[in-house]
């Protein structure tokens, strides 16, 4: 029998498979459909400091092939998500969850991290370095500098699990530079990737988002190639202990068995699981078994990373 077991860091998960981070996870009733699921853990939503509302709406609108959204990080602040997680702990010591985190400054990032240092929370910390939906707000990790000495000034404290979100790269030189800051820390893991930012569509002759005149962050079976290229590229040049997380393009169990392919450790799932609710972990676990018994596969690491080439 197949197993989807799977581990990050010193952390192990019954299955490879969990949310993305904005979807099923704004609050409490949302993330215990996903602890009642198959899914093998949850990420929370993005949480600032402060409790937003986020963006006008309409602010998601889904696509035949995906989804755009310009949601503008609504989340219930800091302190929610914390505490829910603290209650977590001692109610279901035996499962490990993921915390997601953004600071709208340098100064707010350092604030989160700071106070999950001091909190005892025990999961896995994801800092966000690419949000493309905040008005006025830069991705950072495009900005491999401004990256290298925020992480720098992360680390001098930060001594928990913590991974980053990644926006996506397009050219093999900045996947060069990028893994080469990378390398350079402790990380955990990476997750890659976020929407591609700032796509446009048009319904008849209108915008279909209100925010920033339509323009949004592209998710779904649009944006499955790239995120495999990013994948297996950062596969390519980390160093074995920073793990990957897949998340873009994720439909059924074939796309989950080729982000694994391409060397991811987990794999996230958002437009998906928007359209078709928690249900969906047990079909794609399903399909990916089933992928994986034709072929022989007994474990994730029988075939992770294992791309061949021409």
């Amino acid at each position: 029998m197949s197993s989807t077991k799977t581990k990050i860091g010193n952390y192990e998960f019954q299955n490879c498979l969990m949310n993305a981070a904005g979807v099923y996870c704004y609050n409490r009733e949302e993330l215990e459909k996903i602890i009642n699921s198959e899914a093998g853990s949850f990420v929370t939503k993005t949480a600032t400091l402060n409790i937003r509302e986020g963006n006008p709406s309409p602010r998601y609108y889904d696509t035949n092939l995906g989804c755009i959204n310009s949601m503008g990080l609504p989340n219930l602040g800091f302190d929610y998500y914390l505490g829910y997680l603290l209650e977590l702990q001692k109610t279901m010591p035996e499962c490990t969850f993921f915390f997601s985190l953004v600071g709208l400054s340098q100064e707010e990032t350092h604030i989160l991290l700071k106070r999950v240092q001091e909190s005892e929370f025990k999961g896995l910390t994801e800092l966000n370095l690419s949000c493309p939906n905040v008005p006025g707000k830069p991705q950072i990790a495009y900005d491999l500098e401004t990256t290298e000495k925020l992480l720098t000034e992360i680390f001098n404290y930060f001594k928990k699990p913590l991974g980053i979100k990644l926006p996506p790269y397009f050219d093999m030189v900045h996947f060069n530079q990028a893994a080469e800051v990378f390398n350079k820390f402790p990380l955990t893991f990476i997750n890659c990737v976020n929407s591609i930012g700032n796509g446009l569509v048009i319904n008849d002759e209108t915008v279909v988002i209100k925010p920033k005149n339509g323009f949004g962050g592209i998710g779904g079976e649009y944006i499955k190639p790239t995120a495999l290229a990013n994948v297996h590229a950062f596969y390519q040049r980390l160093k074995p202990s920073i793990q990957i997380i897949g998340t873009g393009g994720v439909l059924t169990g074939r796309d989950a068995f080729e982000h694994i392919l391409c060397g991811a450790s987990m794999v996230q799932i958002g437009t998906t699981l928007q359209k078709e609710g928690p249900e969906v972990f047990k079909r794609i676990t399903e399909e990916l078994k089933a992928i994986m018994e034709e072929k022989g596969y007994k474990t994730l690491e029988d075939f992770r990373g294992k791309l061949k080439y021409l």
